[in-house]
């Protein structure tokens, strides 16, 4: 009787080890799941703590960049400023003071009795009315002393007269077109002085178009000035004095800009000016 009673124990003693074991296994089994869990969470938290510190990084890294191109917007700006003003104080020297001064030597010349010396008057005369021209040129060259009074499009309209014995320059302005603040159109007319000027010094070009267009929608001035001449290579003459000043005034206005280049067939530079010019914070057109 006890050998049977013990036989009948023993496989209920095997199910309840092998229960036992079936327990371990699958607690086993919750504890690697719970700690691969676990591990998922804390590699999910480092990836976005890193995530997260490389975003602040690089956001960090373009308001630097951000604030070092404002800056040097700044000074650029400034200096354009400072230079324009110092130019402006000559130009208005030797328009109203040397200029003044040469008008009414000459009207006092008219009014000499030089006794029948009339080739002598005559010479003095000519030298007097180029020592004017000249005084007026250079006045004009330092600073368009009169386009506050006279607008844009007529100091433009009178370039392209001193110009028309040289070189064909056609102008169309819309009709929607406003004046600007005084900095945008000394700017604007700088520019297309200095493209007229690298156009009759090097590009053998017969004709300019220059385009003025206010465009409200889009809240912007748009120029575009070409010629018919040779062109040039951008990236081989873009450290050249007239390239330079041409782009330093477009950045000085904050204004987007594209040149359009054929060889042979003639140069294009496109410029789009925000209303706003201190607003914007480009300067290319894609």
């Amino acid at each position: 009787m006890e050998y049977q009673q013990y036989s009948l124990q023993f496989p209920l003693y095997i199910n309840h080890l092998y229960l036992f074991k079936i327990k371990e296994i699958t607690l086993n089994i919750t504890f690697f799941i719970a700690l691969i869990a676990v591990l998922v969470i804390i590699m999910s938290f480092i990836l976005l703590a890193y995530r997260s510190f490389i975003k602040r990084i690089i956001k960090e890294k373009k308001a630097q960049y951000e604030a070092e191109v404002r800056h040097q917007k700044k000074i650029v700006l400034e200096n354009i400023k400072a230079q324009e003003s110092e130019r402006k104080r000559i130009a208005v020297m030797i328009h109203d003071d040397i200029g003044n001064r040469l008008n009414i030597l000459s009207l006092w010349l008219n009014n000499l009795d030089t006794k029948g010396d009339e080739i002598i008057k005559k010479n003095i005369s000519t030298q007097m009315s180029s020592l004017i021209d000249s005084a007026r040129s250079i006045s004009h060259s330092l600073y368009p002393v009169n386009l506050e009074s006279v607008g844009l499009v007529l100091y433009i309209e009178e370039l392209i007269a001193n110009l028309a014995g040289r070189i064909n320059i056609s102008l169309n302005v819309s009709s929607k077109f406003e004046k600007k603040d005084i900095f945008i159109e000394v700017q604007l007319y700088r520019i297309i002085q200095e493209f007229t000027t690298n156009v009759l010094k090097h590009s053998e070009a017969s004709r300019v178009w220059i385009y003025i267009k206010d465009y409200p929608k889009y809240n912007n001035l748009g120029v575009i000035i070409s010629d018919n001449g040779q062109s040039f290579d951008y990236e081989a003459v873009k450290k050249g004095m007239g390239i330079k000043n041409i782009e330093s005034r477009i950045k000085s206005m904050n204004a987007e800009h594209k040149w359009k280049n054929v060889l042979g067939k003639g140069s294009r530079i496109i410029i789009k000016i925000p209303y706003n010019h201190e607003s914007s914070n480009q300067n290319s057109i894609n």
